[in-house]
């Protein structure tokens, strides 16, 4: 989502509050609890999960593998459930002309560093820049070069847009900006 008007452009970045997150989240701890639990039965010798016997499981080495897998996964799916909570990497994108100034806001895990924002003077802007990746897992990043720092990501990394919609929004960005754009 973003807002345009002559001097003033604000676009708002979407966290890690995705539907896929969520899936992926429920699907993972829901995989590894049931290794937990028949990790565990081979353990005591009862079934803790009724129609899942694991009688044939031998504690050592498959039911430890098992729990072990069970506990690795549980952690997993809870780093994923408190990226989901915290909705690391929202933010926004504000850039004004009319005073020469941009913020770039975004959110990361709780702590000292929690609140990441960045302020630049545009002029300080250089150009907007285009990195794009093709391949099995194909990422296109948006970014801006600022003199004497290092480029700035303006997008989400891991989000799947098509090649023509961030031209059309490096684009878009560089002539409200007034620079030139690089990476294509």
């Amino acid at each position: 989502m973003s807002s345009h008007s002559k001097w003033i452009q604000v676009e708002l970045i979407r966290g890690s509050r995705t539907f896929v997150n969520l899936f992926w989240a429920c699907i993972l701890v829901c995989g590894a609890t049931g290794f937990l639990l028949v990790g565990f039965s081979s353990c005591i010798g009862e079934d803790l999960i009724p129609r899942l016997s694991s009688k044939q499981i031998a504690f050592i080495p498959q039911g430890l593998v098992m729990c072990f897998y069970g506990i690795a996964g549980l952690f997993l799916g809870l780093y994923l459930w408190c990226t989901v909570f915290w909705n690391v990497g929202s933010g926004y994108n504000y850039f004004d002309r009319r005073e020469g100034i941009s913020s770039i806001f975004r959110w990361g895990f709780p702590g000292r560093n929690r609140r990441i924002h960045i302020r630049l003077i545009l002029g300080d802007v250089e150009a907007v820049g285009l990195r794009s990746q093709e391949g099995f897992f194909p990422s296109r990043i948006l970014y801006l070069k600022v003199r004497g720092r290092r480029n700035i990501p303006l997008t989400r990394i891991g989000e799947n847009l098509t090649p023509e919609y961030m031209e059309e929004k490096a684009a878009e960005l560089a002539r409200f900006l007034r620079v030139s754009i690089e990476g294509f």
